[in-house]
């Protein structure tokens, strides 16, 4: 199974958005007739496809939004006109026969047998020929060639897959494509580290087993559309004498429709069906929070059904696996470095030492050095997170930070010791409220009533004659009495 980790994309699961193709013909201003097979550079014996293909080719070398150049408009247009006519299999061959006679004002003939207003059949003092679909000169009617510009500007992006199908063009194959599918799963901070399997839940559209993808019941098949005769399209005359021509709003641009009561009962004649899957994912060692990853073909089946041509070339989406690292108690994370802060106690900090720590695999001891203060760092290279994508066995550091715990309650041991060193260094700004002797004895300050009572008891004898002499006063004590 493929998995390639990319970046992230909104997109609801499940969700299809079927492209809908709008096609829009438009009406050149009036012109000269120029001989349509020089401007196409065609020759007359020319089919209709190598003649739409020469079209193409021009209409993207010239297109106004593509060539700033001053003649590319005016081009650009010689071209859609050249290309009505020659389209056209009347006008073409009125123009074999008669050449520009056929449709300069003066002339008298008109291939589409109309004898109204002008030598042609147009509005009056309109001229040209009217066989386009409009009033006004020269190929001064709409743009009434079957022209899907989607597909034409799709070329100029370098679009070729579709979801939906459609009809096919000369830049293009069509190919019918299902829709990805996202969905959102979880993972730990070690297995991240380490890598994991995980089991994802899907409902993705598959082909129906009844009818086989194709949508209809058994012994039944598709026809063309009767509204729009089987182009996908339904042409609108508005002023001017232009033509716009939008999607047929029966087949939904498809061109064929399943007669009524022939619908699969299992798909209602789209070809496809929900149906539940669990996928297992390999989630490679390294992966960070936020990251995508892609299964190819465990998407939604494509709905051959619905599509003009259920014969064509179909391909499924893909899965595309949102990954969430949960935060880890003991680590942090800086692209493949993982980070740890380790805390030390003031002595260690102060004396030098050895402390234990964690990593991602088990402990090693790292040793303190003498004066180590809280936001020193040491590297442990190798010992973070494999690196995606690097060469094999490549890992990111161990990044170590520390941190000094300073105590916040300290005894009268603690502080006097403390004090004395402060001494020792010369600190004279340190706060000293503990009293010492010659002797480095400890003697806490006394209040002034007790310096009195002290002063009112009698001293007590002490050293080696303590004991005789408290036996003396004792015997001498009887002798009164």
């Amino acid at each position: 199974m493929h998995i390639s980790p990319i970046s992230i994309r909104d997109c609801e699961q499940g969700r299809r958005n079927p492209i809908s193709k709008r096609a829009f013909h438009t009406s050149s201003a009036r012109y000269a007739t120029k001989n349509p097979y020089t401007v196409l550079g065609v020759g007359k014996n020319a089919s209709a496809s190598e003649i739409k293909k020469a079209y193409y080719a021009l209409a993207k070398k010239y297109h106004p939004d593509t060539n700033k150049d001053a003649k590319a408009k005016d081009q650009f247009s010689d071209a859609q006109s050249a290309y009505e006519l020659l389209s056209d299999p009347k006008k073409k061959e009125a123009w074999d026969q008669y050449g520009a006679a056929a449709f300069d004002q003066g002339a008298g003939f008109d291939p589409s047998g109309g004898s109204a207003g002008g030598p042609f059949g147009g509005a009056p003092g309109g001229g040209g020929f009217q066989g386009f679909g409009g009033g006004g000169g020269g190929f001064g009617g709409g743009f009434g060639a079957d022209i899907n510009f989607e597909d034409l500007f799709g070329a100029f992006t370098g679009g070729g897959r579709r979801s939906r199908g459609s009809r096919q063009s000369p830049f293009q194959e069509e190919i019918l494509v299902g829709e990805n599918i996202d969905v959102q799963t979880n993972i730990s901070f070690m297995e991240a580290a380490k890598g994991t399997t995980k089991d994802i839940f899907i409902t993705p559209l598959v082909p129906c087993k009844t009818c086989s993808g194709r949508g209809t019941k058994k012994g039944q098949s598709r026809s063309s559309c009767p509204k729009c005769g089987g182009t996908g399209t339904r042409v609108h005359f508005v002023q001017a004498g232009f033509q716009m021509a939008s999607t047929c709003e029966n087949c939904g641009g498809q061109g064929m429709v399943i007669p009524r009561g022939g619908e699969c009962g299992t798909c209602h004649g789209n070809g496809v069906v929900r149906e539940r899957k669990t996928v297992n994912v390999d989630i490679p060692a390294g992966v960070e929070d936020g990251m995508r990853l892609r299964v190819s073909g465990e998407g939604d089946a494509a709905p051959a059904g619905t599509a003009s041509n259920a014969n064509a070339r179909s391909t499924r989406g893909d899965l595309y696996v949102f990954i969430r690292v949960a935060p880890d108690a003991k680590f942090g994370r800086s692209g493949s470095d993982v980070l740890y802060t380790a805390t030390i106690p003031l002595t260690t900090a102060v004396l030098g030492g050895e402390v234990t720590i964690p990593t991602l695999n088990s402990e090693v001891k790292l040793k303190v050095a003498t004066g180590t203060g809280t936001g020193d760092k040491i590297t442990l290279t190798g010992m973070g997170m494999p690196k995606l994508g690097g060469r094999r066995n490549a890992a990111g550091d161990l990044r170590v930070e520390f941190k000094v715990a300073m105590p916040k309650y300290l005894s009268a041991n603690q502080r006097t010791i403390l004090e004395m060193l402060a001494d020792e260094l010369g600190d004279k700004t340190a706060k000293r409220i503990m009293n010492h002797d010659n002797t480095g004895t400890k003697t806490p300050p006394a209040s002034d009533a007790e310096t009195n009572k002290a002063d009112e008891e009698p001293k007590k004898a002490t050293g080696p004659g303590a004991t005789n002499l408290t036996k003396w006063k004792s015997d001498m004590d009887r002798e009164d009495q």
